[in-house]
């Protein structure tokens, strides 16, 4: 059988379809067979493995994993390294759900503690190659995302040299590039896990720059896109690095080469480059949007960079529209980066209408691109956008509104804070068409969501509804004694000092309407409530309770006295006289200020 398979997918199939593999399974398991028996059934399967996709597929339905791993145990090396070897091309195999691998991090955890990081680390000077690189893929895989081991990394001596000192030497130009590349990851995962630095020299001076050459012209394809994707990961969450990146080697201008695949066809004579081309073409451009992303996350001037360089909007809005998910979402991430520049929003984004594919990707996207799309949404929405008009004529508010009702926490976030963006300094209509848009039931649900990321951005989306005094009486008319219910609410419970500030101001808003004072006015709960806040130890509550009394005493208006004769019977006057004298300057002048309209 061996002999028969070895090479021939044709045999292959054909004993897979005899029933060959139960059978051979069967053998494997038996205590009874020999180990030699046993070690040629692994074999074979092996080599059923080295075939077609499907071959795969059969052997997996079989239950092919279980029985190898339970091979592990034996005490004899030759069947383990069949066993292994069988393993092993099974699960290189993309068909090969990636379940049955454990990649998560309680198997980091399970692994580290059963002393994976000593047994790994004297292979690292291993005298063959092959060795030394597993062993190198095995820590980066291992420090990925895991602070404890990578802070274990950090102090492992072989051979009397740190771990990182010998991942610095591998990076050197001499050795091979996959070596380089494998280090790098290491340096990177130990890095963003916390157990380097981000201004130390391995990574500055050594990392960095090995990942930036990684990007260049004369690597292979495959090795461009993985040192992107990686150089991207570095700098993420760092400006220096992101500063340093952007002006090593040119690397802006050489991301712009990842767009050009694959290359003219007259150029290409061999297809099989074509096709080499055409399968890495979807992967380098996610890899340089992902890199421009990171890139361009914090620094202005380094956006400006990225945005002119050749055709960077029009590649962008082109990505936000590709077949394939992961370069969609690559670029969303770009154009979410690029979006947090004002001057960029008032200009590129402008001029190449970037707002219409955007809200394209908003109709049906997996929620990953959602969240993502959302939040660019939410910068495309401020107040100085030029983009917000046309956002708004295009069904925004519909759209927002159902995003608030996700179960997606980050879109519930999303929805309702490019809301809050919308309402800002919108006209009436606007705010009304919100209002309906998320019904009183949806705000309510907003206002006790468990999340006080949630309740913070629904409090400032109410704040700015109620703001100029014709839309503060229109909205306190018709969704008035809701609303005040709500405040009271928060107001009772356990909330932290921001989201009851948030609160305080919005009663101050409402203070400062014409007839919807009159709500606050005939609550003595609620006047209660602002007294006690009068008089809080948190200067911040003390003084946004202040701007309430100062709306309601402000003696140009209408009632203004009987509004002070009432406030004045609750001791407020009083609470007002001791706040003068207080040390805050703040509260002083606001304490004084109010004290005079009883004056006036």
């Amino acid at each position: 059988m061996k002999n028969a398979v070895i090479g021939n997918n044709k045999q292959k199939a054909n004993l897979i379809v005899l029933g060959a593999v139960p059978r051979l399974l069967y053998l494997l398991q038996q205590e009874t067979s020999s180990t030699e028996l046993r070690t040629e059934c692994a074999v074979v399967l092996g080599s059923l493995a080295m075939g077609t996709e499907n071959n795969v597929k059969s052997l997996l339905d079989c239950h092919i994993i279980p029985a190898l791993l339970q091979g592990l145990l034996s005490p004899d090396l030759k069947f383990i390294e069949a066993c292994l070897r069988c393993l092993r091309t099974i699960f290189t195999s993309p068909v090969t759900p990636e379940e049955l691998l454990y990649t998560g991090p309680d198997h980091q955890t399970i692994l580290f503690n059963h002393g994976a990081v000593q047994n790994i680390a004297h292979l690292l000077v291993s005298t063959s190659y092959k060795v030394r690189m597993q062993a190198l893929k095995c820590f980066s895989v291992l420090a990925f995302e895991n602070p404890q081991v990578s802070m274990t990394l950090v102090n492992v001596l072989v051979d009397g040299e740190l771990l990182p000192q010998i991942f610095v030497k591998m990076l050197q130009r001499d050795k091979p590039i996959e070596m380089q590349l494998t280090s790098a990851k290491c340096l990177t995962y130990m890095c963003r896990a916390g157990a380097i630095r981000t201004d130390d020299n391995c990574i500055v001076l050594k990392t960095l720059p090995c990942l930036v050459r990684m990007c260049s012209k004369e690597r292979l394809l495959e090795e461009r896109v993985e040192g992107a994707e990686t150089l991207a990961y570095l700098i993420e969450t760092d400006v220096e690095l992101q500063r340093i990146a952007s002006i090593t080697d040119h690397l802006i201008a050489m991301l712009a080469d990842y767009f050009k695949y694959p290359s003219s066809v007259s150029a290409i004579t061999d297809i099989k480059r074509l096709d080499h081309d055409l399968k890495h073409a979807h992967e380098l451009r996610q890899a340089a949007f992902k890199l421009y992303a990171s890139l361009g996350a914090n620094d202005e001037d380094i956006r400006k960079k990225i945005i002119e360089t050749e055709n960077m909007m029009d590649r962008i809005v082109n990505g936000l529209s590709e077949s394939s998910i992961k370069v969609r979402l690559a670029a969303v991430r770009c154009l979410h980066s690029l979006s947090r520049s004002v001057q960029q929003l008032r200009t590129s984004f402008q001029d190449h209408a970037v707002w219409k594919p955007l809200m394209k990707v908003l109709q049906n996207a997996p929620d990953e691109i959602l969240v993502v799309a959302s939040s660019t949404l939410c910068n495309l929405l401020l107040e100085f956008s030029p983009s917000k008009e046309p956002i708004l004529e295009s069904g925004a508010v519909e759209l927002l509104c159902s995003l608030t009702q996700s179960e997606n926490l980050a879109l519930r976030v999303n929805g309702i804070w490019a809301l809050m963006n919308m309402a800002f300094q919108a006209e009436q209509k606007i705010k009304s068409d919100i209002l309906r848009g998320l019904s009183t039931e949806q705000l309510f649900q907003l206002l006790s969501d468990s999340d006080v990321n949630v309740l913070m951005k629904t409090l400032g989306l109410l704040r700015n509804l109620l703001s100029t005094r014709p839309h503060i009486d229109h909205i306190m008319s018709s969704h008035g004694k809701q609303i005040m219910q709500a405040v009271t609410l928060i107001l009772e419970g356990e909330h932290n000092i921001e989201v009851k500030e948030q609160t305080l101001c919005i009663l101050a808003n409402i203070a400062d309407g014409t007839t919807a004072k009159e709500l606050i006015m005939t609550n003595d709960d609620i006047l209660q409530k602002i007294k006690y806040y009068m008089s809080h130890s948190n200067a911040k509550l003390q003084l946004a309770a202040m701007f309430c009394i100062s709306n309601l005493v402000w003696n140009e208006e209408e009632g203004s006295q009987e509004r002070q004769d009432k406030l004045r019977d609750m001791g407020i006057v009083d609470i007002l006289h001791k706040l003068s004298q207080s040390s805050d300057p703040n509260l002083c002048d606001k304490a004084k200020t109010a004290l005079q309209q009883y004056l006036a």
